[in-house]
C-alpha cells in the first residue's frame, strides 16, 4: 500500500448537519491524518492523509455523508504534505475554523 494525500471539497446541504464532526469521527477511527473545515460558500473541505485504500474509502464515505446531509458533489485532488501543517499542533486530525 502506498500513502496518499487528498484534498476534498464536498458541496450540497453539508453545513449545520454535523458533517465536520462526522468526518472527524470516521477519520480518527480510520487513523487518517488531516483536517476538516467549513467554507463560507457553504461547502466543507477536508484533507485526508494515510494509506491509499483508506483515503479512498474515506472519500467514498464523504459522497454519502451523515444521515441529515444531502451531498451533491465531491471533488478531490492530490495534495502535498505541506497542507498537513494546517492542523493544530499535536493533533493527528483537526477541525479547523471556517474560511
Amino acid at each position: 500500500m502506498s500513502g496518499a494525500i487528498l484534498h476534498v471539497t464536498i458541496r450540497g446541504q453539508v453545513q449545520g448537519v454535523g458533517y465536520r464532526a462526522w468526518i472527524e469521527h470516521y477519520a480518527a477511527a480510520s487513523r487518517l491524518e488531516g483536517w476538516v473545515r467549513n467554507r463560507r460558500d457553504g461547502s466543507v473541505e477536508a484533507l485526508f492523509a494515510g494509506s491509499a485504500d483508506i483515503v479512498a474509502h474515506m472519500v467514498a464515505l464523504c459522497r454519502r455523508g451523515p444521515p441529515s446531509a444531502r451531498v451533491e458533489a465531491v471533488t478531490e485532488e492530490p495534495a502535498g504534505t505541506g497542507e498537513l501543517n494546517l492542523r493544530r499542533a499535536g493533533e493527528g486530525f483537526s477541525v479547523l475554523p471556517t474560511v
